[in-house]
């Protein structure tokens, strides 16, 4: 049936990157390169959508009763503080080991960032800006949906890339519990030294924040239009 494995990586030696990567890719098992990437986006990218869905109606809260924003953002920098870790093993006991477990705190995390960017991006409303819209006839939704909201896609986007870039980073850690998409190679790595998997690793989370910013930014400029005609002129 031929020689074994450990027999064939001593007489060969151990594969190069790229060989590495090739018997690794989609071995059709759980725990393939392309399997863990796929986690590995979905806990990132859920914690980012979610946080922003929650941080948009807490923000608009905060901002029309500022009463409310202290301590509001005072209970997420709370759980902004918290280690990742000892976060992930109270849930264990609620979610198991599963990617709800990774993905709640990821969530409070991206609402610790996005809602005073959510405040000061409307508190960056000019006030005369709001006037004219009321003079004109805008009821509040609209006013808000049409004028305020656009304006403040700058400061919320700034926000939101900082989310991107930590989420996509963070989700590694979750490789302690066995649910860390690429960070799993990581841990493979540590338990059988071994250099592919983690310059791997590396690479495809930064590939992914990279990606991730170089989308938001992209949706900045197509969001704010008028952004670029003035710097045109």
């Amino acid at each position: 049936m031929g020689e074994p494995l450990l027999s064939r990586l001593i007489a060969d030696g151990p594969p190069s990157l790229w060989e590495w990567i090739a018997r690794n890719w989609d071995t059709g098992r759980v725990g393939s390169i392309k399997d863990l990437l796929g986690d590995h986006l979905v806990m990132s990218l859920v914690p980012i959508v979610a946080g922003l869905v929650l941080a948009l109606p807490l923000g608009l809260a905060s901002a029309r009763w500022r009463w409310l924003y202290q301590p509001t953002a005072g209970v997420f920098n709370v759980v902004y503080a918290l280690p990742s870790l000892p976060v992930f093993m109270l849930l264990i006991s609620v979610t198991g080991l599963s990617k709800t477990t990774v993905i709640i705190p990821l969530t409070f995390y991206a609402i610790a960032v996005l809602l005073p960017a959510v405040v000061d991006g409307l508190g960056s409303v000019p006030d005369h800006v709001r006037q004219s819209a009321v003079a004109m006839g805008f009821t509040p939704l609209r006013r808000l949906v049409q004028v305020e909201l656009p304006i403040a896609v700058p400061v919320v986007l700034a926000g939101l890339r900082v989310v991107a870039v930590s989420s996509i980073s963070l989700v590694s850690v979750g490789a302690l519990i066995g649910q860390g998409g690429l960070g799993m190679l990581f841990t493979r790595a540590y338990q059988n030294p071994f250099l592919p998997p983690v310059i791997v690793g590396i690479v495809l989370i930064v590939a992914l924040a990279l990606v991730a910013d170089g989308l938001l930014v992209l949706a900045q400029r197509l969001l704010t239009p008028w952004v670029r005609a003035r710097r045109a002129s």
